[in-house]
């Protein structure tokens, strides 16, 4: 980051061209800039890009790295050694030095980033249709982050508010939080891997996902109520700036490594952890099991250990249980789907306190009646 004035007007100066940065793009500069990406320091360059889609490797540490980070434009006149500032919504956000401009081979990152290249993923789509036909890599001076309604803390920032020399497990969702989470959250702090003392970070994406999730000022609010009611000391909430590839595997991989620079020490795979379905068929792209399996295989490189998301169900007689116990002792476990849930939403039905917190129910019924 660069905080000095006149170097940011000389850099600003030194600029050729202007790109207003999408709000992907937007993340993606501020995970950049505040250290999200570490080790990265700018955009992928051409052959760390295809090192990184080819290896899941940056190629000449061989450190992993899950995903490409690319900056993209559809603007033909940039060219390799000049400069462009990045602008979003009237913000400067900083300057990138054009070490190189490609146009990507899409169809063979889809098929090894997502293991699909098929339009009906939902990050194929994305990479087909929203970025542009050409690449942009090099070293980012950053500004200032993007002005959000929420805030996301830096890495640094994170690092001061969790207890040191204590094991931090962290919780990445992408959608409100019920009861289930709650559950399954609290109890990864009991695991027979994290040791007494630890704490949960509930660590949200807040930027863009896929079409039909909940937008991220709607998940904020959620959050923000659901932290106030609970007020538990031994859980820890900040916002990243980071939006869904919806990749699974590899997917699992990028958001650790993110993680461990926020300073956590243990991830909760969730099961089909950023899976997405077939737009036109609803199949699975992955397996319920793929992520979690593929993380716990690179956890002790990444430096992180693994806290497979307990199955729990929410049972007549004893109230929350995992779904062994329920088979077990033969409880009867009553269930509710997200389709079902909807729908009682929007008809303004009773939505029952073992499914969903009031609170957040609250938020999401207002947010509804002012999109109606």
């Amino acid at each position: 980051m660069v905080s000095d004035e006149a170097q940011q007007q000389e850099l600003i100066a030194s600029c050729k061209h202007t790109k207003e940065c999408s709000d992907r793009n937007a993340c993606d500069v501020e995970l950049l800039s505040v250290g999200g990406f570490s080790p990265l320091t700018g955009f992928m360059n051409r052959d760390v890009y295809e090192h990184v889609v080819k290896n899941m490797r940056l190629p000449s540490s061989n450190l992993i790295f899950g995903l490409p980070v690319v900056m993209d434009t559809n603007e033909d006149g940039v060219k390799e050694g000049e400069r462009v500032l990045l602008t979003y919504k009237g913000q400067k956000l900083g300057v990138l030095e054009v070490e190189s401009k490609w146009a990507p081979n899409k169809p063979l990152e889809t098929k090894e980033c997502y293991l699909s290249s098929s339009l009906e993923h939902p990050g194929v789509q994305m990479v087909a249709m929203e970025r542009g036909k050409y690449y942009l890599g090099g070293k980012l001076w950053g500004f200032e982050r993007p002005k959000r309604v929420f805030p996301c803390a830096t890495p640094l920032e994170v690092r001061a508010m969790l207890p040191a020399k204590q094991d931090v497990v962290v919780f990445q969702c992408r959608n409100p939080v019920h009861r289930a989470h709650y559950e399954l959250f609290t109890r990864a702090l009991h695991a027979p891997n994290v040791r007494p003392g630890a704490v949960c970070l509930v660590h949200p994406t807040c930027g863009p996902t896929q079409d039909d999730d909940i937008p991220g000022i709607v998940r904020y609010h959620t959050y923000e109520v659901l932290k106030a009611e609970l007020q538990n000391p031994a859980i820890k909430w900040a916002y990243l700036p980071y939006s869904m590839h919806m990749a699974g595997p590899r997917e699992a991989i990028q958001h650790m490594l993110i993680r461990k620079n926020y300073g956590c020490t243990h991830f909760i795979v969730g099961r089909d952890m950023a899976g997405s379905k077939s737009c036109l068929s609803g199949e699975d792209f992955y397996g319920i099991y793929d992520a979690q399996n593929f993380a716990k295989q690179h956890a002790e490189e990444l430096g992180m250990q693994t806290v497979p998301s307990a199955d729990v169900v929410y049972t007549e007689e004893q109230g929350y249980v995992t779904v062994d116990v329920a088979k077990k002792e033969g409880l009867h476990v009553k269930k509710l789907s997200g389709t079902k849930f909807r729908q009682m939403l929007r008809s303004g039905e009773d939505i029952p306190e073992w499914f969903a917190f009031k609170s957040v129910v609250k938020v999401l019924r207002e947010h509804t009646a002012r999109a109606q």
